[in-house]
């Protein structure tokens, strides 16, 4: 019964809200099960970018053959290609500042 009333009034204890606030303010963003191949390159970006330095001397293909065995399907074109976007886009955002 008391639930009936409730669900009627749509009322709710200040002192909830007050707890709500702290709840949703302190919440940190959602794990993602999965990002985007842009997302993917950018993060590995680094190690894609010794690997394939004249230092370590790796193809973009060699690359795609080792993240495919982690189930990366990324052909070597495709990381190049991606590779380019990330630092076209860093470049961009450096140059707006």
């Amino acid at each position: 019964m008391a639930m009936d009333r409730q669900k009627n009034n749509e009322r709710v204890p200040v002192s909830k809200v007050d707890e709500a606030i702290k709840l949703l303010q302190d919440l940190k963003p959602k794990e993602r099960d999965d990002i985007s191949a842009l997302e993917t390159v950018r993060k590995l970006r680094r190690y894609i970018e010794k690997l394939t330095s004249e230092k370590y001397g790796y193809t973009f293909d060699e690359v795609s053959e080792m993240l495919q065995g982690l189930g990366i399907n990324l052909s070597g074109s495709r990381i190049k290609t991606l590779l380019a976007e990330v630092k076209k886009n860093t470049r961009s955002k450096k140059s707006q500042n």
